[in-house]
């Protein structure tokens, strides 16, 4: 049960889909629980999310699953453009649209997020104040540790060049002028924001033909300011983070970091995985169950 549906952020028509539940056992009066999904850096929902909102929905729950302004199936322009504050701004309309889905709970709303949408899953949730579950896997959960990693992965140049980059396409936004794109992912001493050996085998596993490689790079400047493992205490709900131990290409330890900050709030789930490990089987399958497990437990009436 998926239905193509449309909602407005700050004036631009974002896509996604809203998958039902058949029958749920979470269902009250007030209607049944809504998770909002989104993906991470440069990803559509298109690109291995919907084999998690297929299981959430499974399980009971209806899932809005969008994609943020200038991607996807989403209007924007320009397109490809990755901003912290306009996909942040997304989530709340996304959340806020949710509320109004017929058959939804408003007051049990939960976000999912993987890699830079990870971040956006708890950073939207503090923000809102009245999301009642939050999942992240793979979370890139401090911008500051992140940059850090690309230097000492990828090496002193590389975060250089990235930042060079950065600082050229925010002066072309400023102007009007076409943006500076880099690959998002590209192999190991190529051009492309991440060049880990996994990134660009593990990311085009799960993307589909008319997925385009290549983003903005303005975000990368200020990077280094994001950092949502600082907001972990005034979460408003329970979370549940999904730490892949052999991450390459955004650091464990910042969701370790979160879930230390508030060990009343966030539990943690350990996989001996990389990054991608997670979006297919086998891990996929126990990722997907420990998530929805969580989901069925925090969110039921």
């Amino acid at each position: 049960m998926t239905e193509e549906v449309t909602f407005s952020s700050q004036g631009t028509t974002l896509c996604a889909g809203h998958f039902q539940p058949v029958d749920s056992p979470l269902a009250s009066a007030a209607g049944t629980p809504c998770v909002v999904m989104a993906h991470g850096l440069g990803g559509t929902r298109a690109a291995g999310l919907e084999p998690f909102a297929q299981a959430f929905a499974a399980a009971g729950l209806h899932v809005l699953c969008f994609d943020y302004r200038g991607f996807g199936s989403s209007e924007g322009q320009p397109r490809q453009v990755v901003s912290v504050k306009m996909q942040l701004e997304d989530w709340a309309a996304a959340i806020a649209f949710a509320r109004t889905l017929d058959g939804v709970d408003p007051a049990r709303i939960a976000t999912w997020g993987s890699s830079f949408s990870g971040a956006h899953a708890v950073t939207a949730a503090v923000r809102d104040g009245r999301i009642a579950a939050v999942s992240s896997q793979g979370a890139m959960m401090d911008g500051l540790a992140a940059l850090q990693n690309v230097i000492r992965k990828q090496g002193l140049l590389h975060g250089l060049k990235l930042t060079q980059k950065g600082l050229s396409d925010a002066l072309r936004g400023a102007l009007g002028l076409p943006r500076a794109l880099l690959p998002v992912v590209a192999d190991p001493g190529q051009p492309g924001v991440l060049t880990t050996p996994d990134s660009r085998p593990g990311y085009t596993r799960i993307t589909p033909p008319a997925w385009r490689n290549e983003i903005s790079t303005s975000w990368a400047v200020t990077l280094a300011t994001y950092r949502p493992n600082l907001l972990t205490p005034r979460l408003p709900c329970p979370a549940l983070f999904c730490i892949a131990t052999d991450d390459v290409v955004v650091p464990p330890a910042a969701m370790e970091d979160g879930a230390r900050r508030a060990p009343d709030k966030v539990r943690v789930k350990r996989y001996e995985a990389g990054h991608f490990d997670i979006y297919v089987p086998p891990m996929f399958d126990t990722v997907v169950a420990d998530q929805t497990a969580f989901f069925v437990e925090t969110l039921a009436a």
